[in-house]
């Protein structure tokens, strides 16, 4: 499974000077709630949310996605 990595979202935001959720869903034209939930944690971007994200800042996905262990079910 792959989880996208909050900390190096919002550190590479703030190199192109979007400190607030408010200045990266202005951005990359991502919902405001969307944004909000994507960086809270609480869901994971769709593929279109996650080439926004890549295009806005110029990143490759493969720099803020990573692997992370399907725990197995008991």
């Amino acid at each position: 499974m792959f989880r996208l990595d909050i900390p190096k979202v919002l550190e590479v935001a703030a190199r192109h000077g979007d400190r607030t959720r408010a200045d990266i869903f202005r951005r990359t034209g991502i919902t405001e709630s969307s944004v909000y939930r994507i960086l809270n944690g609480e869901t994971q971007p769709d593929l279109n949310s996650a080439m926004r994200l890549a295009e806005a800042y110029d990143i490759d996905l493969r720099h803020v996605i990573k692997r992370v262990p399907i725990e197995a079910v008991a």
